[in-house]
């Protein structure tokens, strides 16, 4: 039986407000969201870590799928997406995603035997409440990818952009926040970010400074649309002006050629 044949009525928290595409998030994906599968494609590292954590379940919920990063082909895969903008982006050869929310996901209890959300928590207008339904529709773990607000800093780009790191760093749940409201076994481990990183999150690019020059690298980081207008010319001048006279490899260059960096994220796994 699909799991879509299970639809039913979720919670009694209200439901979040939603944007003209349908985004239920702080960032609108209608606007922002337009070319983001070009710029977010995943990394196979990072795919393979949440293949193991979500071992042998066939079953798999996939919230805020977005355009389908990280679903595993050969499952049983039901994706939950609400952006118009980030839905019309999957691949053809993954399931259409259902236009629900986290806080009211329309399955029955133990409907699933693992679900996913991967950078998305912290888009949740309640994350309790998003997360205690996962909880509910999944008998196994829930495996979540996000960041560490506590590790942003880390990155280079606070020297050039501290407003991006900050409004990141407020809107990021802590992982042990997370665990909390997950309750059960709660595993997080630091997911170490590969010098070809390929799916285009801010620290993807911690070795490959000139990427973000790139407007449309910037616009497929959501935090760039909460800063003020003047904050992108003038990150875009420091970092043009450091490249070319050398300050920015004199400080950082050994970055070009580090291997793995271990920043802000986080793979964190729940299990009942």
């Amino acid at each position: 039986m699909d799991a879509t044949d299970n639809l039913t009525p979720a919670t009694d928290v209200p439901p979040p407000a939603r944007r003209a595409d349908g985004s239920a998030g702080d960032a609108d994906y209608g606007a922002i969201g337009s070319n983001y599968a070009a710029y977010r494609q995943p990394d196979p590292h990072f795919e393979a870590a949440i293949l193991a954590a979500l071992g042998a379940a066939d079953r798999i919920l996939n919230v805020g799928a977005g355009a389908g990063s990280y679903e595993p082909r050969g499952r049983n895969v039901t994706a939950v997406e609400p952006s118009a903008s980030m839905r019309a982006q999957r691949p053809s050869d993954l399931a259409v995603a259902i236009d629900a929310t986290a806080e009211h996901l329309p399955f029955e209890d133990d409907t699933f035997d693992a679900a996913m959300a991967t950078f998305t928590v912290h888009q949740w207008p309640d994350l309790a409440a998003g997360l205690r339904e996962l909880r509910r529709v999944t008998a196994g773990p829930v495996v979540i990818l996000t960041c560490d607000p506590a590790e942003l800093d880390r990155f280079w780009l606070v020297d050039y952009a501290p407003e991006v790191i900050e409004t990141e760093s407020r809107r990021y749940p802590a992982p042990a926040e997370i665990a909390r409201l997950l309750g059960g076994t709660v595993d997080v481990s630091v997911l170490p970010i590969p010098l070809d990183c390929t799916d285009g999150f801010g620290e993807a690019y911690y070795g490959r400074p000139e990427s973000l020059l790139d407007p449309g690298a910037r616009l497929a980081n959501s935090a760039w649309s909460f800063v003020s207008p003047a904050v992108e010319p003038r990150f875009d001048a420091a970092l043009r002006r450091d490249l070319e006279s050398g300050a920015w490899d004199a400080k950082y260059g050994g970055l070009r050629t580090q291997p793995e960096f271990e920043g802000s994220l986080r793979l964190i796994v729940g299990r009942p």
